[in-house]
């Protein structure tokens, strides 16, 4: 089984989304979506170009073998590939650029920061733990910590530090349910989100949610309420129509137990 940060990146949005990505689906078509893949892709091509162009040609490693990354005095590697074998699944990933730091002292290790590239403005608390993944899959695959990392991003070409170390207990554990859910031979039952909209899959999934007659069409009502109706038995949008009783006097309510009457 093979996690990468597309299959991760996926269940941090939806865990349907995550299954459907590590099987291969087809994408439905979403103009959005393909926009900011589109955006993202010639960022990273951008800013990878303009960080080769601020470093040495003698510093700058484009090939990632075991005897380059041990052996050279590179200080910046770009399209940065590892593969890390876990009890459960094999992660696999491109790092967007890597930094080496030398040793700062004899006896030790020279220092690996991962960099990630990113078109927007804004960051968001997945877009950090993508980064702590680059670093965790960094650290398996060359046997040493790696604590730190940075997103490069929006406009300005912002620069934001991050201490990976702080995250990776919640990554490893994020890795662990995409894991279990992948060894699914099916696909965990579909709830529409808000992030349906952004979603390759939309069509797909909207029609099979109409299909079911689904509660998560009501995008207006909250999971935890969901949860409840399906605790009292009822899963689709029909059967919670039948639960709604008309008022005797439509003019009349209750407000705090006491009757009032609209005007």
């Amino acid at each position: 089984m093979k996690i990468t940060p597309d299959v991760f990146e996926a269940y941090l949005k939806c865990p349907t989304k995550c299954w459907l990505r590590s099987t291969g689906e087809p994408s439905a078509g979403n103009t959005y979506s393909e926009w900011v893949k589109t955006q993202n892709d010639s960022y990273r091509v951008s800013e990878t170009r303009r960080l080769l162009a601020r470093s040495p040609k003698d510093e700058v490693m484009l090939s990632t073998d075991k005897e380059n990354v041990e052996g050279s005095k590179w200080r910046l590697a770009s399209s940065f590939a590892v593969q890390a074998r876990m009890d459960s699944c094999v992660l696999e990933s491109e790092l967007h650029a890597v930094e080496r730091v030398p040793a700062e002292g004899r006896g030790k290790p020279a220092r690996f920061i991962p960099v990630r590239f990113l078109f927007t403005n804004k960051l968001s608390k997945d877009d950090k733990l993508l980064l702590a993944l680059d670093a965790f899959a960094l650290s398996k695959s060359l046997g040493r910590e790696v604590s730190a990392g940075r997103i490069i991003y929006g406009d300005d070409h912002a620069t934001l530090k991050v201490k990976t170390s702080a995250m990776t207990s919640e990554v490893r554990k994020r890795i662990e349910k995409i894991a279990a859910l992948l060894a699914h031979p099916t696909p965990p039952d579909l709830v529409l989100n808000r992030h349906c909209a952004g979603c390759e899959f939309q069509a797909r999934c909207k029609q099979k949610a109409v299909e079911k007659d689904d509660l998560s069409l009501l995008s207006n009502m909250p999971e935890n309420e969901r949860t409840r109706l399906h605790g009292k038995g009822i899963f689709t949008v029909t059967q919670l129509s039948y639960t709604f009783r008309p008022v005797a006097d439509p003019k009349s309510c209750a407000i705090n137990g006491r009757s009032i009457t609209i005007p």
